[in-house]
């Protein structure tokens, strides 16, 4: 009996150690790594912050969901209702250049993001794509994983839409430059997908950040 007792011990010790290791290497609060989920903020407006996309400011009222290594944004030009953008928090370029466990984390958030906005739009399926590097199409030198919901129809052809996330991504570098030049009026407003305001895109983060509550 006595054998037996310091043989489950020494299981119990065991399995505590690696539970230890494993929260080390991910470098994860307690209980996320307990749960094995992200952290989703799910605080109000005022405790957001400010990120940077690259260059360029991300107001703290267009951000609708962060966890430990990234956060979630909607989009100044969507190319459908939905049209969020997840990115690290760390400035890097290229995908090749994230580490690990930014890698990790920024596909989690995607996929409970992409869950959340399918639902919520009444979608049917997701897209979600990275461009790579300059002759990829990214124009913004900040990893970014777009995430579209999708519905039957919306493109006659469904490989279209990979021709307007192109087009959109070309347009979003010159209208962030714009916009935080305060020059918004000297963009073309003729084209079918016109910039949203500051407003708007706040309206639709707020109504977001409730998903994740």
């Amino acid at each position: 009996m006595k054998h037996s007792f310091i043989l489950r011990r020494l299981a119990v010790l065991h399995r505590s150690l690696l539970y230890q290791s494993a929260q080390h290497h991910l470098r994860l609060p307690n209980s996320l790594a307990a749960t094995g989920k992200v952290a989703m903020s799910t605080s109000v407006t005022s405790n957001f912050k400010n990120y940077s996309f690259g260059p360029w400011p991300i107001n703290s009222s267009e951000i609708f969901a962060t966890s430990p290594l990234s956060f979630a944004f909607v989009n100044l030009k969507p190319v459908v209702p939905g049209h969020v953008l997840i990115s690290p928090k760390r400035v890097v370029h290229r995908f090749a250049d994230l580490s690990s466990e930014e890698i990790s984390d920024l596909w989690t958030l995607s996929q409970r993001v992409g869950t959340a906005i399918e639902k919520h739009y009444t979608a049917s399926s997701l897209t979600l794509t990275i461009q790579d590097g300059p002759e990829a199409g990214q124009t913004v030198p900040h990893v970014h994983v777009h995430v579209l919901p999708r519905k039957v129809g919306d493109f006659e052809k469904n490989d279209e839409i990979y021709d307007v996330i192109d087009e959109s991504e070309k347009e979003l570098a010159s209208e962030l430059e714009l916009l935080g030049k305060k020059e918004a009026e000297k963009l073309d407003l003729d084209i079918e997908r016109k910039p949203r305001t500051p407003e708007e895109m706040a309206e639709e983060a707020t109504t977001l950040r409730a998903l994740f509550i």
